[in-house]
């Protein structure tokens, strides 16, 4: 909205501009630039010369304009002896000013009191097979970023990043239509529970009590079940905003026994979206039994918005991965990723040795050990892709990022996957998933676009 109303007031200004191009030496210059401008911002001017806000503005500026042309008219009628052409461009120059102090003056007002910021804007995005109504969230803030969400799944649906020239692409992977969504679309930015990753023997022992889960990753679990919380309909609301953020929060209650898993939990997920160009994902739950829990999300990044994924050049803050076997169960080993095509401690491009981990794996599937994790918020990794100069860094609270080259989808997408390790459940040298009752679990990963 801001940006909208300062290219609207823009235009305004440089038409008056405009009047005065008899008798102002400068004005073919501006003409020029105009010209220039004017193919690069058509396609914005198209969309806003039919709104109602330009409407609107366009009144208001006609009436500012005659006021103070009369005005101005009247203060210089004792200007007889200047020449004509010189009184008529100082005219327009002076209004021109006036106008522009004036509302320069009421945009850093209505900014100041929150008039101009971040939006969230919500709207019916579809309907569940049970016919229920699903809702999706457009968060803006005011560089023009967007990302949409929406409470089936916690999906984020897109998030349209600007490049080195300021050109607007989706930089994950989304389906076409709700209807894909709803069929089982397999590259959703969803968010993963109660447990991400695998789980051996679909099985696992708390307090004595052995608690069997759903085998839909061969003879393992994986990502929480057959239906997890990646398609279950969300709560959802906009938060109020503060500090230039905009927010929305989703919040889930998932059944004691629900695949598999004891206690009823309590689960958020809000999703702030600041004017740094940074998306927070904040994760919280309480439980009435003890229970586990690693919640992540899914989200399959390509920054370039089209194609795939190998030429994007990768640092990752870990020194060590957590050894798997051929069904990509930690065997409990930690070990050193120097020498080996997982060591990405220095920039490297995703496809540069990606074929020496074929066959055994089609790509990159691995955890890694993030240095300095758990402590607090800490920097996991950055990625950037060249031709558009789009980077993305990633921070997280989490000891753990999994790195998943969309390897089902031909490397169309990279995954940072924030969590505790795969199968934690069993490893006791392992940074521990069980959450009980009267405690809080808090998890935070922040997603920050820029260029270069």
């Amino acid at each position: 909205m801001a940006d909208d109303i300062m290219w609207i007031l823009l235009i305004f200004a440089l038409a008056e501009l405009m009047k005065s191009r008899m008798a102002c030496e400068w004005t073919p210059w501006f003409s020029g630039v105009i010209r220039g401008e004017s193919l690069a911002i058509s396609e914005k001017l198209r969309k806003l010369v039919t709104s109602p806000m330009m409407i609107r503005l366009k009144a208001l500026w006609k009436r500012m304009s005659s006021f103070i042309t009369s005005l101005i008219t009247r203060v210089c009628q004792n200007w007889q002896k200047m020449a004509v052409s010189e009184w008529f461009c100082n005219m327009n120059r002076l209004k021109l000013m006036l106008m522009t102090g004036v509302l320069a003056s009421m945009t850093l007002t209505v900014r100041n009191y929150g008039g101009v910021t971040g939006s969230v804007r919500s709207e019916v995005f579809g309907r569940t097979n049970d016919g229920e109504m699903v809702m999706r969230y457009t968060l803006r803030n005011r560089n023009g970023m967007v990302v949409r969400v929406m409470n089936l799944g916690a999906i984020i649906t897109e998030i349209l990043a600007p490049d080195r020239d300021g050109r607007l692409q989706s930089v994950i992977l989304g389906a076409d239509s709700f209807e894909d969504y709803r069929n089982g679309f397999r590259g959703s930015a969803a968010v993963i529970g109660r447990v991400a990753n695998r789980i051996a023997g679909a099985r696992f022992s708390l307090n004595g009590k052995e608690y069997r889960l759903a085998a839909n990753n061969g003879p393992n679990h994986i990502h929480g079940g057959r239906k997890g919380y990646a398609r279950v309909l969300w709560s959802g609301k906009a938060l109020p905003t503060a500090d230039g953020s905009v927010a929305v929060q989703f919040n889930y209650l998932s059944k004691d026994g629900e695949e598999g898993y004891p206690g009823n939990l309590s689960v958020s997920v809000m999703y702030t979206l600041d004017d740094k160009n940074r998306l927070s994902l904040d994760y919280g739950a309480t439980t009435d039994k003890p229970t586990i829990i690693n919640l992540t999300n899914h989200a399959y990044f390509n920054l370039a918005g089209t194609g795939d994924v190998l030429d994007h050049e990768l640092h990752l803050n870990a020194n060590r991965y957590t050894v798997a076997d051929r069904q990509l169960i930690p065997t409990g080993e930690i070990a050193s990723v120097h020498g080996t095509p997982l060591d990405f401690t220095r920039p490297e491009k995703i496809g540069a040795r990606i074929e020496s981990l074929k066959p055994r794996v089609n790509g990159y599937d691995h955890n890694y050990v993030i240095n300095g994790g758990r402590r607090s918020l800490v920097y996991a990794g950055r990625v950037k892709e060249s031709t558009t100069g789009r980077v993305m860094e990633v921070h997280t609270t989490e000891p753990g990022v999994h790195l998943y080259t969309g390897n089902h989808l031909g490397h169309e997408a990279l995954c940072l996957e924030t969590q505790h390790y795969p199968d934690s459940i069993h490893h006791s040298n392992f940074p521990s998933v069980v959450l009980r009752p009267g405690t809080q679990f808090k998890s935070t990963t922040v997603f920050a676009f820029s260029t270069e």
